[in-house]
């Protein structure tokens, strides 16, 4: 039986210096659960940032060895965790136990992942410029490069993904390998699911001999102890999954600040789905089918979950519509991660249902269940979107918008009006694709991803993925949040002019001693300097 003591975990050290409380709730009910948990105070703030900032010095020198196996020491952790983890998470979260029971498959991989970086060595980018004395007029410096750690991370806990994007998800893992310490403001809505995971992180930093404060978990409101610690000077870095309100309102206090820092805050999207003619005309039920199932899955509460479908308006349009339709009347919906999202979610489509120029397309079946989201389907036209920049915002939940097309016209009109988004899917048959060569133009500027004849809900975890996209579905399009590229959001470049071999970086000493790949004098190699 784990034991849940609801107190701050600052570095090795527990503490509850703190009066007010916050509670674990059973998300399908709003019942309350048997733990309490404190709210840091300032001073908690205040004592896991020193930590965090003393730890780095020590961190940071951490062999890539040696922080990979603290990776795979955490997850070992995870997985001892047992059925109890999984119990305590579906409860807080209303998530079903086959979806949490991978989730926690997912974040284990991730640290496995980068802890196979580490061990390969090469992501440092490193790069050796020899110098030559000999060169006129003037001789040529030794120059040589990589990527260090940034210094402490604070990475916020997403509601929707527990453990994923949370306590122990890829924003730690890539922090953690890029050798930045890790302080995680718990999401209030799973705090027992975060004490879990945070206390097998302190056992394998213990473990593993890591330095105390490479890892803290403070407890709090995001107004209140988030804002702290991204104002707290000992900060580096920040990561959040979650609303537009909220990674808006942190980036901001970070750009105010004496000493600006980067914030990498995942925000949603709209995600739209182009479905092209000939591909509308032969896979139509397939297409009808897999969108309802996409919308609809996990309750619709996934960034990636598909938002708007555009098509144009056709002899086989008006079928495929009542194809959707049909589908989506077969849907179901179910208990959302929180009230606050729930609510949200209710506001936003009734605020939809009421919009002159819109319809209701489609309802999901009902249910008398308590804290349940129905899932709902929109119909416009763009002309009536175009006109209406509120439409192109994200409800998070299980609806969607049809927007009816009357050109090929049209449709490159509203892509090239779209904001930033996480994704946009094309459907077409290689003649469509050919045709509309301009339209995947258009989203290249527009997304971080791209997907052909699939659906944008699953973000398979790799190293080539991109999960991210431009402003406002992110607050640095540059930037991935899934994948072994999302660690460089935590590194910055340093080069070392005339340095002496002796006092360099093992990635960077003539003799390679890590063996890893290096670009010496424009070319990629492992043999040493000569």
């Amino acid at each position: 039986m784990i034991r849940i003591d609801g107190k701050q975990i600052i570095g090795f050290d527990a503490s509850a210096a703190g009066s007010e409380k916050l509670f674990s709730r059973k998300a399908a009910t709003g019942e309350l659960l048997a733990h309490q948990f404190f709210k840091a105070t300032e001073s908690e703030v205040n004592a896991a940032c020193e930590k965090a900032a003393t730890a780095f010095q020590v961190f940071r020198k951490k062999s890539g060895i040696e922080k990979a196996v603290f990776l795979e020491a955490i997850a070992t952790e995870l997985v001892a965790l047992g059925s109890e983890l999984i119990t305590v998470c579906c409860l807080e979260t209303a998530l079903p136990e086959v979806r949490i029971e991978a989730e926690r498959n997912r974040t284990v991989n991730q640290l496995l992942m980068f802890a196979g970086l580490l061990r390969e060595g090469s992501w440092v980018d490193a790069r050796i410029e020899t110098g030559d004395a000999s060169r006129n007029p003037l001789p040529k410096p030794d120059i040589r490069y990589m990527h260090v750690g940034l210094g402490p991370v604070v990475v916020f806990g997403a509601s929707n993904f527990p453990l994923a994007f949370s306590v122990a998800g890829g924003d730690t893992a890539a922090a953690f390998a890029a050798g930045c310490p890790v302080i995680v403001k718990a999401h209030s809505a799973h705090p027992t699911t975060g004490e879990f995971v945070g206390k097998a992180i302190r056992r394998a930093a213990e473990k593993t001999h890591m330095p105390d404060g490479v890892f803290s978990m403070l407890h709090g409101e995001g107004t209140v102890t988030g804002m702290q610690l991204v104002r707290h000077v000992h900060v580096k870095s920040v990561a959040i999954t979650g609303s537009f309100t909220a990674g808006k309102a942190l980036f901001d206090a970070a750009c105010r600040r004496d000493v600006p820092i980067p914030v990498y805050a995942e925000m949603g999207s709209t995600n739209p789905v182009f479905i092209l003619p000939e591909a509308l005309r032969i896979n139509k039920e397939t297409i009808a089918k897999g969108f309802a199932a996409s919308v609809t899955l996990g309750v619709g509460q996934f960034c990636t979950n598909p938002g708007l479908l555009l098509y144009e308006e056709s002899n086989e349009s008006e079928a495929f519509t009542q194809l959707l339709k049909r589908e989506f009347e077969h849907t179901s919906g179910g208990p959302m991660l929180t009230a606050g999202i729930l609510g949200a979610y209710e506001k936003g489509t009734a605020r939809y249902a009421v919009h002159e120029g819109i319809q209701v397309l489609a309802c999901g079946k009902q249910s008398t269940t308590e804290n349940c989201a129905h899932p709902v389907l929109f119909r416009t036209t763009a002309e009536v979107f175009a006109g209406h920049q509120e439409l192109s915002e994200e409800i998070f939940g299980p609806a969607s918008m049809v927007i009816e097309t009357a050109s090929k016209d049209e449709i490159l009109s509203v892509a090239s009006g779209l904001s930033g988004h996480l994704t946009a899917t094309v459907h077409g048959t290689e003649r469509d694709l050919a045709s509309y060569r301009d339209l995947l133009d258009i989203l290249e500027q527009k997304v971080g991803r791209i997907v052909i004849n699939g659906f944008p809900t699953g973000v398979e975890v790799c190293h080539a993925m991109v999960h991210g996209g431009p402003y406002p579905s992110t607050t640095d399009g540059r930037s991935t949040s899934v994948g072994t590229a999302s660690i460089f959001r935590f590194t910055r470049a340093v080069c070392y002019q005339n340095m002496p071999s002796a006092l360099l970086p093992a990635e960077l000493q003539n003799e390679n001693p890590l063996n890893i790949w290096r670009l010496i004098n424009g070319l990629q190699t492992k043999e040493r300097v000569l």
